[in-house]
């Protein structure tokens, strides 16, 4: 279990009790990442896989929107964008590479 999950299940969270809650893969310019975000009480609780290195991390830093955090070892920005953002840049990248 990941230290998320841990917490989730001390405080005994529900959905409606986080301030953002989201699990999702991003892209880099060297491969897809994964990255989970757990927003509660003004605190963001990260774990991720870098998409530029593969570097898994966990790290917690102060809630805002837009959420960005650097990989700690090589120092890549990793942002969580708005899914609907998300579906056009993807549905756009496969459209291209039918293309080809």
């Amino acid at each position: 279990m990941g230290k998320i999950d841990d917490y989730i299940k001390e405080k005994g969270l529900k959905p409606s009790d986080c301030d953002y809650h989201t699990n999702r893969n991003i892209r880099g310019k060297k491969g897809t990442g994964k990255i989970r975000v757990l927003a509660h009480e003004g605190k963001a609780m990260v774990q991720y896989t870098c998409p530029e290195c593969q570097h898994e991390a966990y790290a917690e830093q102060e809630w805002k929107r837009p959420f960005s955090i650097k990989c700690e070892k090589c120092k890549a920005t990793l942002k969580v964008p708005k899914m609907k953002e998300q579906a056009k840049r993807e549905a756009k990248a496969d459209a291209k590479a039918a293309k080809s």
